[in-house]
């Protein structure tokens, strides 16, 4: 290898180990720098250290947000505070518009955040948009109500997430039977669809077990 040729294959290298690193921090950073400027806007002086350190402390305000947090679920957690949830979700749900956003927010959060709860939990391929194309999706539950009522076969809510924007995607009603579960997990998953595709994680299935779970070609016609 020439001189030219094993310099650039140093100077990717380097870009390689070093740019996960730094875009990450610099990411971590700009978050941290986002909710200590919020909080210290509103952070009382004598409560900010930095009123009496002669440099500022990165990180203040996460610690704030942290110890409000606890502090408040440790005071709804009380009969008191249930109350005052109660009362407080009473004068919201008066309010047409903004009801309904609460309500849904509030259902979402409690779905994901639940410990029993089965959303984002397993990687499916989905067939989208048509026969014969595959599309990688998110279980998010078991389709109930009316939609399930109105269908003959069992459907699952699959999440079909857009790249390299994950957050926005399409909700599908699919049959159980036409989902092909994947190993991967869904942090795999994400990165591949962030990725575009570039990031695969490994098949980690046995040798044996691959054959069976080929999936067959299909004809549009």
């Amino acid at each position: 290898m020439g001189l030219v040729a094993r310099l650039r294959t140093y100077f990717f290298a380097g870009i390689l180990v070093t740019a996960p690193i730094a875009i990450t921090t610099y990411l971590a950073w700009l978050l941290v720098s986002f909710i200590d400027d919020r909080v210290n806007a509103v952070l009382p002086p004598r409560f900010n250290p930095e009123t009496y350190l002669p440099f500022s402390v990165p990180g203040i305000g996460v610690v704030v947000i942290v110890l409000v947090l606890i502090l408040i679920g440790a005071v709804t957690a009380g009969y008191l505070g249930r109350i005052i949830i109660r009362t407080a979700e009473g004068m919201v749900g008066r309010i047409p518009a903004v009801r309904s956003v609460y309500s849904a927010i509030k259902q979402i959060l409690e779905t994901v955040l639940a410990n029993q709860s089965s959303a984002f939990r397993e990687v499916v391929l989905v067939e989208y948009p048509r026969k014969g194309i595959w599309a990688i999706g998110f279980i998010t539950g078991a389709t109930k109500g009316e939609i399930q009522d109105l269908t003959e076969d069992e459907v699952i809510n699959v999440f079909l997430p857009t790249t390299p924007n994950p957050t926005s995607g399409f909700l599908l009603f699919v049959p159980r039977g036409e989902l092909v579960t994947l190993d991967m997990t869904v942090e795999e998953g994400i990165k591949m669809v962030v990725s575009g595709g570039i990031v695969t994680p490994p098949d980690r299935r046995l040798p044996q077990e691959r054959k069976p779970d080929v999936i067959p070609s299909r004809s549009t016609g």
